[in-house]
């Protein structure tokens, strides 16, 4: 059997470079799961490894199947020295852990929410789950595996995240997009949503 967590951290670093800091987060009855650290200029980026581990199931399947089904891995990028954004390696891993410990499947559009800031000060305690293949190609692996791909995650604010719910993922990102948002900045604010 091949070593996915091996192959998707060469892709990774193929991608990022080289890693400056990584730490690895277990929580009870779930796999290990790391969070790397990339920095690039004035920019970090947060790569979770470990989700890839095994493929996402169904919540609706009567088994799971241990080869084939989705794969991914998640990736936060935020302007550096700006917050405390080291402090989002554990939340980072909660997420990770989600499709473990709820049995759900993460792909592009879905939210995902821990209840609490993604480091001190944050104004988003949740993210967007955005389209995979611009920052990390996906990660081919043999028959019959599905390949992995590397999740771009948007932090949401509270008020931005209940406007999705209602409009949907693509209007958000529109809305971003024709405001000129920053969505790297760990400080911002919420978009205009009127």
């Amino acid at each position: 059997m091949v070593d996915v967590l091996a192959l998707v951290e060469a892709r990774l670093r193929t991608a990022l470079g080289e890693p400056d800091a990584r730490a690895a987060v277990t929580f009870l009855g779930t796999d290990r799961v790391e969070v790397l650290r990339f920095a690039d200029g004035d920019i970090v980026r947060y790569a979770t490894l470990g989700m890839s581990a095994r493929p996402m199931t169904d919540p609706a399947a009567a088994l799971a199947d241990p080869v084939e089904g989705p794969r991914a891995e998640l990736v936060l990028s935020v302007r550096a020295g700006l917050a405390d954004t080291d402090k989002v390696l554990r939340p980072l891993a909660v997420l990770a852990s989600t499709p473990q410990v709820e049995g759900v499947v993460v792909a592009p559009g879905a939210s995902l929410d821990i209840g609490e800031p993604l480091w001190p000060g944050a104004p988003f305690s949740s993210v967007l789950v955005a389209e995979p293949g611009g920052l990390v190609e996906d990660l081919e692996l043999d028959d019959p595996m599905d390949p992995v791909r590397f999740l771009p995650l948007l932090p949401m604010t509270a008020n931005e995240a209940a406007w999705k719910r209602v409009h949907g993922a693509r209007e958000l990102e529109e809305r971003w997009l024709a405001e000129g948002t920053d969505l790297r900045d760990p400080l911002r604010t919420a978009v205009r949503l009127d």
